[in-house]
């Protein structure tokens, strides 16, 4: 039996009608709402030949189990999971030095739409992570994404160690981000082909991850608070490499 997946928010029900309308089974929007954001997306639907059915706020809330769902829930069908020969075979296409992130354990929903985020904004070709103890693409995540999650190829890998040192083979420099690190990103050199590796809220990076990189990198704290939050991190880094590849 396939399993079915729920999708909400303006932006990531939006990006999923552009890329992949054929997954839409079902479409819910608020009863009584009219707003010109709402109205873009459900003319999208239309265009797709895809039905639009009203449901009351107590009704669309429990679906999506109190989230903001901006009063449109898409339940569409599962997107395609993508795998460590997916990854190898998509870098080998690129006509470009390779720009991948890679989280290694961020457990937060919240925090993992917002690497997403940033990532599709930085033009990143990939984001990396373990099946085991990380957080999933879930409807929250994909919510928070804003649509990233729709577009931009999100690969789970049963061993991360592995994958990475196969991307090393590949020619792919892993650069992590460590606070005890002692080079500074923004003297540290991101134009190459490169994997940008995030550790887990508060944990950092595993041993083996850190082991694995090729270098460390820190982000300068000028103030008294000692770290970022760990999306907030991911942007500073993606754009520094951005900035200099640009």
């Amino acid at each position: 039996m396939s399993k079915k997946e729920w999708l909400f928010g303006l932006h990531s029900v939006q990006a999923l009608l552009k890329s992949s309308p054929q997954r839409v089974l079902e479409l819910y929007c608020l009863q009584g709402r009219d707003d010109q954001r709402l109205s873009k997306v459900l003319k999208l639907a239309e265009g797709q030949g895809i039905s639009v059915q009203t449901m009351g706020r107590a009704k669309l809330d429990a679906m999506v189990e109190g989230e903001n769902h901006q009063g449109i829930v898409a339940v569409c069908r599962p997107g395609p999971v993508q795998d460590e020969a997916f990854l190898l075979r998509h870098i080998e296409a690129l006509d470009h030095p390779p720009l991948l992130l890679v989280l290694d354990g961020i457990t937060d929903p919240h925090n993992l739409g917002a690497c997403l985020r940033s990532a599709e904004a930085a033009g990143v070709d990939a984001v990396i992570a373990p099946k085991d103890k990380s957080a999933g693409l879930s409807p929250v995540a994909r919510k928070v994404a804003c649509g990233a999650a729709e577009v931009l190829p999100f690969v789970t890998v049963t061993n991360l160690a592995r994958t990475l040192k196969k991307l090393q083979e590949q020619g792919v420099w892993l650069v992590g981000a460590a606070g005890e690190a002692e080079a500074s990103l923004y003297q540290s050199d991101l134009k190459g082909p490169l994997a940008l590796v995030m550790g887990a809220e508060g944990e950092g990076l595993r041993r083996l991850t850190r082991e694995t990189c090729d270098y460390l990198i820190k982000i300068p704290m000028a103030g008294t608070v000692s770290s970022l939050n760990v999306s907030v991190a991911t942007g500073v880094c993606l754009f520094e490499a951005v900035r200099q590849r640009g």
